[in-house]
């Protein structure tokens, strides 16, 4: 679960994904060049349905502690009704950190 990257780092990759693109449109891959993307894909792929299944377990076992659903949980904490708890703010945290992991896995594979 990485976090956020720079602007400059992030405009950086961007340029690079860029010129992949480029290369790509213009027929002009290389063998290793799609492999290396392919097997990129899949590591993230691999990783994020790794996050999902981590932050799942401990969505659960907060749901199990307080008797809530985590997204009923999420509902009321955002509209402040529940306070702010330490323990409440790491259960939004992880609830915001599974919907992201959902976001990257459907970006990144062939379901997407």
């Amino acid at each position: 679960m990485e976090a956020q990257l720079p602007e400059t780092r992030m405009k950086r990759r961007s340029s690079r994904l860029a010129q992949l693109i480029r290369i790509y449109e213009a027929g002009q891959i290389s063998e290793l060049m799609d492999r290396t993307v392919d097997k990129l894909l899949s590591v993230e792929e691999m990783e994020a349905r790794q996050d999902i299944e981590d932050l799942t377990a401990a969505l659960l076992a907060y749901e199990e502690r307080f008797g809530m659903a985590s997204e009923a949980f999420y509902q009321r904490f955002e509209a402040g009704e529940l306070g702010d708890r330490a323990d409440f703010i790491e259960w939004a945290s992880f609830y915001d950190m599974l919907q992201n992991a959902k976001k990257r896995l459907q970006a990144v594979s062939d379901e997407g």
